[in-house]
């Protein structure tokens, strides 16, 4: 197995990070249970962090909402991933508190890392992110066309968008493959996850990764063990609902996970928030590749130009919404690890 190696701590909690080619990592902040200071951020060397791509995309706050636009500010990112070919993408579910949808906010947003600009913002229809939607996470073709991202919210779906029209439609929505499995329970520390009135987390299509030829889209329900994958030319607009859904294909049973990572060397990562670890499929199951107490809900993963994976511990298991009297500064954390042979 490989060693974890520390790379920053955060005093708000991360979900996202991603590196660019030329080494550049960023990290963002959703606004679940407090007003964090920034949305997304540029790690800098130093350990410090630099509003990215400025403070005016940074600046919404629950107190000042009535006066920002939410289409032109982040609201609650869930995600951010750089595509390899010169962008930064924000997702953006516009959903504080991971609750109700902030109308108009929903987006998917560009920005260019030569100049730092934003040069897109693709907004989605009410009709394809529901009232009860969450933006999850986020993954490219590689001919930088068309954008497949995981709804984990009341009913799950996986969201298609054409880059270059801004055009979007929700594929198996509300299909089994997209859906969280009844029979599964999220287990911390031995013991099944709950709320304080005794709720249990039931998240639908969470993680997502794609084949480096781009041929083949993965996925999985965060409360689900069934690794799932299509076909992508099966994921167009013009094909029959029905034809979609015959294309699902199960790959094999996994474990509870949050995120998902193709590498580029075509070993596919998954996250094991249960057992503080990052595991790997060998092409019938899992198996561990870094397991380490520190990774409290290790959440999502992203790869450096020299392999070398990088993944947050998000510490859910520690939020105020499991545990009421937990210090809204959450000490959550990146880490880097080598991949495996």
């Amino acid at each position: 197995m490989s060693s974890l190696t520390s790379v920053a701590r955060f005093d708000h909690q991360v979900t996202g990070v991603t590196v660019s080619r030329d080494g550049r990592l960023f990290v963002n902040f959703p606004r679940w249970t407090e007003d964090a200071p920034v949305s997304v951020a540029e790690l800098l060397p130093d350990g410090s962090l630099r509003p990215y791509p400025d403070k005016h995309w940074n600046a919404w706050r629950n107190a000042k909402a009535s006066d920002m636009p939410v289409a032109e500010h982040f609201v609650c990112v869930q995600s951010v991933v750089a595509d390899g070919r010169g962008a930064l993408w924000v997702l953006d579910p516009a959903a504080p508190g991971n609750e109700r949808i902030l109308p108009g906010g929903p987006k998917l947003v560009r920005i260019d890392l030569c100049t730092d600009k934003v040069t897109q913002v693709v907004l989605f229809p009410e009709e394809v992110v529901l009232q009860g939607s969450y933006l999850n996470d986020v993954r490219f073709s590689p001919d930088g066309r068309t954008a497949y991202i995981t709804d984990s919210g009341t009913r799950g779906a996986i969201i298609v968008v054409d880059l270059a029209s801004g055009d979007s439609f929700r594929a198996l929505d509300g299909h089994a493959s997209t859906q969280p499995e009844k029979d599964v329970v999220v287990n911390i520390d031995g013991q099944p996850l709950c709320r304080p009135d005794g709720r249990q987390p039931v998240f639908a299509s969470d993680g997502i990764a794609i084949a480096n030829d781009g041929r083949t889209l993965y996925w999985q329900a965060l409360t689900g063990r069934t690794l799932y994958s299509i076909a992508t030319d099966k994921l167009t607009r013009d094909t029959p609902a029905a034809e979609i859904e015959a294309a699902v294909t199960k790959v094999g049973t996994t474990n509870v996970a949050d995120g998902l990572w193709m590498s580029s060397t075509n070993t596919l990562y998954v996250t094991s928030p249960s057992d503080n670890a990052v595991k790997f499929w060998n092409g019938s199951a899992l198996e561990t590749a870094v397991s380490d107490q520190r990774l409290r809900w290790p959440d999502t993963l992203s790869e450096g130009p020299d392999g070398t994976l990088y993944i947050t511990a998000s510490h859910i298991q520690d939020s105020v919404w499991f545990k009421p009297d937990a210090s809204r500064s959450l000490p959550t954390a990146l880490f880097s690890f080598a991949p495996v042979h």
